[in-house]
């Protein structure tokens, strides 16, 4: 992983400490996508939410799903407000990497005393 994406993943993980330090666990997920947005356009990192990708099969477009954050075009941030991760939430965060054709993830769980952040990588 080249250090422009090393240096960018570890501003957002600091994004995501702030706002849980800010909230505490047990808000709904679309509480902490809030906070997070406003994080960070504080910190100058460009980012859409809810952002439509095609998944395609054969080169033809089969579905679509939509990230809860892509960030300067090249990492991908799934939030979750959850008990614990679970191997169904790094798949689908894999499986959004692959179709997405990005290398980088981040999978942020919200919904634990301690904030769970998982930095996942996608051989291309």
């Amino acid at each position: 992983m080249n250090a422009d994406l090393n240096a960018l993943t570890e501003r957002l993980i600091g994004c995501v400490y702030a706002v849980s330090n800010g909230l505490g666990a047990g808000f709904l997920e679309s509480v902490y996508e809030n906070a997070l947005a406003l994080e960070l356009s504080a910190a100058g990192i460009s980012y859409q939410r809810q952002k439509a990708l095609p998944v395609f099969y054969r080169q033809e477009v089969v579905g679509q799903f939509a990230a809860d954050f892509l960030i300067e075009d090249s990492v991908i941030m799934e939030l979750k407000a959850v008990r614990s991760l679970l191997p169904e939430h790094q798949a689908q965060l894999i499986n959004y990497l692959k179709a997405s054709r990005l290398r980088i993830g981040l999978l942020v769980n919200f919904g634990t005393p301690k904030v769970q952040i998982k930095r996942m990588v996608h051989q291309l």
